[in-house]
């Protein structure tokens, strides 16, 4: 699930009125997962460029537009493209491809804002589906394809897929062999929150290996630090922390082979190797001894919420916060244990390092969000768009301007600023040592994913359930296969 969590698109509510627009299918996969986007300020960031004449008096560089070439021949035409932003998101997209607008002639109407999932819906059902929409879930394109809604990608998107990405991330893009769909961003989660100030000042070491990281809880808790912390409170998302812990370890314990057939459906919750793995989650996050730092015990866990889950970091109340990269965003606000001047960064008072993998057998586990872009309409103009928004160039636009992380191999990671956690997760996603697979609850059915997936893990923390009754409650929602 996203964190906070990027609500670039809340696709899973508003998917149902595509397919109003797109011809009806049932049991729709949905999910309103936000794939993080971290708050990035704009003061510093240059507008894009503003051309100049050229020789052939069309208000465009020649040496400036070059790279848009291939795009050519679309002038005065517009593509929609539809999502769901903080404006000054909006803002950082829309400067982004100003460039690719004034080149091509192509105008981008990006339909988006403050608005929610409901309007969107409402605006989907009254004018029909839009060029390209932002989704977060895999799992739903399934469905979509069989609706008939979704068009192909051109083949000069696939290529582009192809070249620049991990393998794993085109085949989320396709469905029966044909592809749909090219990442638009990422957001690494196999990531460990700590205070390198706190680390310094204890002689701690960043643990580099499993067993190192518990070898460390373990002195944590001798040096009367509590370990680690955790919340699960996220409104209507509440438990989506937990559904992470979780793939995190399967991934790690079991490799990429089981994971496919754990999201897939094809292993059950009550299987041998998932209950492995949460009895690994329980001897961790449900630890009496590790948990809950800057809170209290377990049972603090579940009413905690998402996004102040770590205040107790700076100060070493809790030491360590398994999470994603929008946890940064506490440190950058003021509340209730934090001043607003917490500083990131390895040397500073916060800062993360990859959450290690099991076993060599499995190198480098990656557990990520994504955000794909789907077409509803084959005009060239949209498929130059679609080809753009899967191109480096692209991609390494929208990251200059800050807030935004892409696995796009042609990224350089120097266009991120040094030693931001951007360019830390970014550099992971781009290894090509790398396993990378999404979150799980992005590829199961909505129902599991976003439902009884977070719903039954609350409730095993929550009301101490057992995971035995967990796990099968997990497995009565899965829908028929």
């Amino acid at each position: 699930m996203i964190q906070g969590r990027w609500r670039l698109f809340a696709f899973g509510v508003a998917v149902g009125a595509l397919l109003v627009a797109c011809g009806q299918s049932d049991n729709l996969g949905s999910e309103s997962d936000d794939v993080e986007a971290t708050a990035a300020p704009t003061a510093g960031i240059p507008d894009a460029p503003d051309p100049t004449s050229t020789d052939e008096g069309d208000g465009r560089p020649d040496a400036l537009c070059d790279l848009y070439a291939d795009y050519a021949g679309n002038d005065g035409t517009v593509v929609t493209i539809v999502g769901s932003t903080a404006p000054v998101e909006q803002q950082l997209f829309e400067d982004s491809w100003a460039e690719f607008e004034e080149c091509t002639g192509i105008d981008i109407a990006y339909e988006g804002g403050d608005q929610g999932a409901a309007e969107l819906e409402a605006e989907i059902q009254s004018g029909g589906a839009p060029d390209i929409a932002w989704l977060s879930r895999p799992a739903a394109l399934a469905k979509l394809v069989a609706s008939g809604g979704p068009i192909p990608a051109p083949a000069a998107t696939e290529s582009l897929v192809a070249q620049f990405w991990n393998p794993v991330w085109k085949s989320y893009g396709t469905v029966n062999g044909t592809f749909y769909a090219a990442p638009v961003g990422s957001t690494m989660k196999s990531i460990v929150w700590y205070s390198p100030r706190v680390f310094v000042e204890k002689g701690y070491s960043i643990p580099t290996t499993w067993n190192e990281m518990w070898a460390l809880s373990d002195q944590m808790v001798a040096d009367g630090v509590t370990p680690w912390c955790g919340g699960l409170e996220s409104g209507s998302d509440t438990g989506w922390p937990a559904s992470d812990w979780l793939a995190q370890v399967m991934l790690r314990l079991f490799g990429s082979d089981v994971y496919d057939q754990w999201v897939g459906g094809d292993l059950p919750f009550s299987s041998p190797e998932v209950g492995a793995a949460m009895d690994i989650v329980a001897g961790w996050m449900k630890n009496p001894r590790y948990v809950n730092g800057g809170y209290g015990d377990v049972g603090t866990i579940p009413v905690t919420p998402v996004g102040e889950a770590g205040v107790g970091i700076p100060s070493g109340e809790c030491g360590m916060l398994q999470q994603g990269p929008s946890a940064e965003d506490l440190w950058g606000t003021v509340g209730e244990g934090v001043d607003g001047d917490t500083e990131v960064g390895p040397t500073g008072d916060v800062y993360a390092f990859y959450l290690p993998e099991v076993t060599p057998d499995f190198p480098q586990p990656v557990v990520s969000d994504g955000l794909f872009a789907v077409a509803f309409a084959d005009r060239p103009e949209v498929q130059a768009v679609q080809t753009y928004l899967a191109s480096p160039e692209f991609h390494t636009s929208r990251v200059a301007r800050g807030g935004w992380v892409s696995a796009n191999t042609g990224v350089p990671l120097d266009t991120y600023p040094v030693d931001s956690i951007e360019q830390m997760t970014a550099g992971y996603l781009t290894d090509p040592k790398s396993t990378v697979r999404l979150d799980a609850s992005d590829l199961m059915p909505a129902v599991v994913g976003e439902g009884a997936l977070p719903e039954q893990m609350t409730a095993w923390f929550a009301d101490q359930k057992s995971t035995a009754d967990s796990l099968a409650a997990i497995d009565a929602a899965w829908p028929p296969q």
